[in-house]
């Protein structure tokens, strides 16, 4: 491994390959270089790719000196090289007087000069709006994420000085040589990184799953609650990967567990129809799922219950809000750290029986037992 600087090749490189969510040990191990040094650059940049640097049209552009190099060295005056330029003759006057005079001008050293002076530090938003950045500080303190913060300042506030993309949060909090937001509010976002990750996955199929329908192809019915059959499922995991099945009517919230020795996709399909053979007939139509691997048999499922399977978005696991809610509930049962392949299918039962028996306000504190039992009594 060598120890000397990134060239900005190198560096243009490791941007590509983490927005792309390549690891830093896997960019390093391409160019040759330690992943201490590749997460160097990255935690730096607070895991934010710099945006790419741009000449402006009013600068002078390579080109454009190497022509004035030869005009000058033609003996040309400058007003004629403006012409030729179709450049200020002031302009043109300038840039010879900065790097010499005529004797001395060369088109490269001028334009390494001028690429290296138009590194000017320039102030973030926030730290040119001191009204703006104290209400961010004070949401971010309240545990707001940057997207509500941005849509609630928009939402609030009429002058547009007030506004604030959640970008821009995002990029002050992470890069700190913005100054603008303390380090420390970081701990108060829902994850408390030391930088940011890119959201996209590597592009080799990793993670995809075959013919997944979307949520969004998912019937209308499904989304008000009010016809029962439509389920949500998901896995709850715990110690040295171990999990189990958890499954949520959306209308009734009536919960089952199922025990699973393993999470790979043809142990979770067969444990799933299983469960779904001992429903009364038509009661499971369809299951909404996460994006995780455990379901990619999605279709072998369909195939042997005649249940339609819908997943998620990437990363949407309030699509699921029934069952995100009821896998909190199990933690009062099943701890993190647990270790879940010890816990037996009769516990389970016992655990999902005691979760069906609790009144839960939003069904009018009503059971989920009392509310499938009604189900089943109008479908006979």
């Amino acid at each position: 491994m060598r120890s000397n600087p990134l060239t900005a090749a190198e560096v243009a490189a490791v941007w590509t390959a983490w927005r792309a969510g390549t690891p830093p040990r896997v960019i390093g191990r391409a160019l040759g270089r330690s992943p201490g040094t590749i997460d160097s650059v990255i935690r730096t940049a607070g895991g934010l790719s710099p945006r790419p640097r741009q000449r402006a049209a009013r600068h002078l552009s390579l080109a454009e000196r190497e022509e004035l190099a030869c005009g000058l060295a033609a003996g040309l005056s400058l007003r004629a090289l403006g012409r030729r330029l179709g450049r200020a003759p002031s302009t043109v006057s300038r840039e010879v007087r900065r790097q010499g005079g005529r004797h001395a001008y060369r088109a490269s050293r001028a334009e390494a000069a001028a690429w290296h002076a138009a590194r000017r530090p320039q102030r973030c938003r926030l730290a040119q709006a001191p009204r703006l950045c104290a209400v961010v500080t004070q949401r971010l303190a309240a545990r707001w994420s940057p997207e509500q913060i941005a849509g609630w300042l928009r939402r609030t506030y009429a002058d547009p000085r007030m506004h604030v993309s959640h970008e821009t949060i995002y990029r002050t909090l992470f890069v700190q040589s913005r100054g603008a937001l303390r380090e420390t509010l970081r701990t108060h976002l829902r994850r408390g990184a030391a930088f940011r990750r890119p959201r996209r996955r590597p592009p080799d199929g990793r993670g995809q799953i075959v013919d997944a329908v979307s949520i969004r192809d998912r019937p209308a019915e499904v989304a008000d609650r009010a016809v029962p059959g439509h389920w949500e499922g998901d896995l709850l995991i715990g110690k040295a990967h171990s999990c189990i099945g958890t499954l949520v009517e959306r209308h009734s919230r009536y919960v089952l567990l199922v025990k699973l020795p393993s999470k790979d996709t043809g142990t979770v399909v067969q444990a799933l129809a299983r469960t779904v053979r001992t429903l009364p007939r038509g009661l499971m139509r369809t299951l909404t799922w996460d994006r995780g691997p455990e379901l990619a048999g999605h279709t072998q499922f369909t195939v042997a219950t005649e249940v339609q399977v819908y997943f998620c978005d990437p990363r949407s696991p309030w699509q699921r809000g029934s069952n995100e809610n009821t896998n909190g509930l199990l933690r009062q049962y099943l701890p993190r750290g647990l270790d879940l392949s010890s816990i037996s299918q009769a516990r389970l039962n016992t655990i999902a029986r005691e979760l069906n028996q609790r009144p839960r306000k939003t069904l009018d504190y009503r059971t989920p037992a009392e509310a499938l039992a009604s189900i089943v009594a109008t479908t006979r």
